[in-house]
């Protein structure tokens, strides 16, 4: 939450400088407060445990958010009991009309497909156009990011020589960003992907900005400038021991994976894995919860502009 304090005070030039959030008393009293309200579409099949780590990390702030979880009506989930769907889910036609302070989409097993392949794609793109009327911010999430960046401004994906797996150290790009603030200059997050993107595609869209990439895994935060859309390539939600069922599934199938890199200490898979971005992925969901959504929305979300692709 932010610091308030008056503007005349010369701790406030400070501490804005130090890229530290304060707000001064005028904007403070003239704020309204309400619950955020956040769709989720959940694309992954561990649908439990995807929605759980997501909660985890909109529940750590001061904030009170309203959950709403979605599913597409066109693909039929076969890892989740029809009960939970029925019980914990919407499909779009529920939630067509409504307005929502945020949304994400998460990743899905579907990399390696084309997009118009997928059988949910059609539906997936009618949710995409939605966000933009209907969402102040959305947070694309590893799949989910790649579909964006192509439906929203057309940046293909890659298919890469071997799988994308492991913890990979990063560093921040743009300081004063909001989304990054508080961020370590360089900072590890975890990726699970056959496919990447383009660090010269993104830079020839005039309309992103990316703040946070890697040497070894390329871009990993992009926004646009106003934060109306953001995606990240890799899995800051994963929790401590992702990583490790995603290693063991695809060993006991036989399926060409090394071990996961800068996750098991000395690379060894029967020690308990370190985590190490956790804080950052704390941090990444409360700055975006913060700053796009909870300070920037309109109180009235009937309000919502179109997003602009400038």
């Amino acid at each position: 939450m932010p610091l308030i304090i008056p503007k005349t005070l010369p701790a406030y030039d400070a501490l804005y400088n130090e890229n530290i959030f304060v707000m001064h008393r005028e904007r403070a009293l003239a704020q309204h407060i309400r619950p955020l309200e956040i769709l989720i579409l959940n694309l992954m099949p561990t649908k439990i445990t995807t929605e759980t780590q997501i909660a985890r990390l909109l529940a750590n702030t001061p904030l009170q958010v309203h959950m709403t979880l979605l599913q597409t009506a066109s693909h039929a989930a076969t890892h989740v009991s029809a009960a939970h769907l029925e019980s914990f889910y919407k499909n779009f036609n529920e939630v067509r009309n409504n307005r929502y302070d945020g949304m994400i989409i998460t990743g899905a097993p579907v990399e390696t497909m084309d997009f118009e392949q997928v059988d949910y794609w059609p539906e997936l793109c009618e949710i995409m156009d939605f966000s933009e009327t209907n969402v102040y911010s959305t947070l694309h999430v590893c799949w989910g990011a790649q579909a964006g960046l192509y439906y929203h401004y057309g940046v293909h994906k890659q298919l890469l020589p071997e799988k994308m797996f492991g913890v990979f150290e990063h560093r921040v790009t743009r300081p004063s960003n909001p989304l990054v603030r508080g961020f370590d200059e360089v900072f590890y997050a975890p990726h699970s992907r056959h496919t990447g993107i383009s660090r010269e595609d993104v830079d020839n869209c005039k309309a992103l900005r990316i703040l946070a990439e890697s040497d070894a895994a390329g871009p990993f935060l992009m926004s646009t400038e106003n934060g109306r859309q953001i995606f990240v390539t890799g899995h800051p939600e994963y929790d401590k021991y992702t990583l490790d069922s995603e290693y063991r599934r695809d060993v006991d199938k036989g399926l060409p994976i090394h071990v996961p890199v800068n996750y098991y200490p000395d690379d060894d898979p029967t020690k308990p894995p370190l985590f190490r971005w956790r804080a950052h992925a704390h941090l990444l969901y409360e700055n975006w919860l913060n700053y796009y959504v909870y300070q920037n929305t309109p109180y009235d979300l009937g309000e919502i502009q179109r997003v602009k692709h400038e």
